[in-house]
Order: structure tokens, then sequence, then C-alpha cells
């Protein structure tokens, strides 16, 4: 190749990269695996913190009169045959189980008793938030192998202005104890359908989506 060439062909690789990185979501944070689409499991998890408003089924093996479908009240309580004034808020369903279990033992021998929730609101920790430029912006009950495609969908999908490749997802991190910032590529996801830009949420996460500046 003649080195009168080679200038130009440097010159012209390095408009390509600067292209390329432009189209790269215009973030420098660091980005989360993709979602996996296999074995979505409904509902919440088994971690999941109950809340206010929370509907629980309350089954006891052999002794079906003792169980319930019941409302935790805003107080954070439930009332069931035998048991009055349970604190159910900030438990998850085994935890409850265990401490209504421990109650019914007083009147039964050897209870065994599951709990089940029908329909979820979670606690602040347990939502995901959704601002910014959205069609309707929301707090969404945290949901076992809940996507970022899910949590849009939910809040009807981008604004008309919105920058959805610079999005960011701030989640906190228990173990440090400190929040981490990363990027999510919403634009490729929902405009393109890219589903490499699909990532797990968290509960507590908070998709922050900003508008266009041109």
């Amino acid at each position: 190749m003649p080195l009168s060439r080679m200038p130009s062909l440097l010159a012209g690789s390095a408009a390509v990269s600067l292209a390329l990185g432009g189209c790269a979501g215009g973030t420098d944070r660091p980005q989360l695996p993709s979602a996996s689409f296999v074995a979505m499991q409904e509902g919440p998890g088994e971690e999941y913190v109950i809340g206010p408003l929370d509907e629980l089924t309350i089954f006891v093996w052999r002794n079906p009169e003792l169980g319930a479908k019941v409302q935790v009240r805003p107080d954070g309580r439930i009332t069931t045959p035998l048991i009055t004034d349970m604190p159910a808020v900030g438990k998850t369903p085994k935890m409850l189980a265990d401490d209504i279990t421990l109650q019914l033992s007083q009147y039964i021998q050897d209870p065994l008793v599951s709990v089940m929730v029908n329909k979820f609101a979670g606690t602040f920790s347990q939502q995901i938030r959704i601002v910014g430029a959205t069609e309707k912006p929301a707090s969404l009950p945290y949901r076992a192998n809940m996507t970022v495609l899910d949590a849009m969908i939910a809040v009807g999908g981008l604004s008309e202005y919105a920058s959805g490749n610079r999005a960011r997802l701030i989640r906190f991190d228990k173990a440090s104890a400190t929040q981490k910032e990363f990027g999510v590529r919403l634009g490729d996801l929902l405009k393109k359908g890219d589903s490499s830009a699909n990532v797990m949420l968290m509960p507590g996460d908070v998709i922050i989506i900003p508008e266009s500046l041109f």
C-alpha cells in the first residue's frame, strides 16, 4: 500500500470509531447483564416483603377452618380465626407463616401453615419507580424476574421527547450500603427491539429517563 494513502485511511478509521462511539448510548456508566427470557416466574419471589393492602391466603393443613383470605390492613396487621392483630407488614410469607404457626400451636398440635400472596402492592423498598420522560411515571410493585421491559410496558413506554439510551438505573447495594448507577439502553430496547438491552430489575430500583437535548 502506498504510504501516501496511510493518513487518509487512518483518518477514516478514526471517524468511524467516533461515529460508533456516539451511537453507543451516550453514557460511560456501567451496563447490567442482559436478562434471560427463560424460566420467568410469576408473582412475588421468596424474599418478597409483605406490604399494606396486600391480599393473602392463609392455609392451615388439616384445619381449613383456621385459614382465611385476608387483606393486610393499613396499620400493617391481619386478623384470622384464633389470631387477632397479627403484624404482617415487613415480613416475608414464610416469616408470617412461622409466626402464625407459633400462635396456633397454643390451640392445636403441630400446625402446618402456609401463606400465599394473591395481590400485592409491596412496601416502599419493594417497589420499582420510573420517572422522567415516560408516558405515565409510576411506582410498581416488584415481581420475581421483573425486567426493564416489563416496567416500561406498565408505564406506557417512552414519551415523544425521551432520550431512551441516556436513561439510568439507580440501585441500592446492601453489601456496601451505597447507591450504584447503571446505564440502560431503553431506546434500543423499545424502538429497535434489541433484547440485549433488557435487564433484570431488583426491588427498590429507580429508572430515570431524561429528555432529549434537541
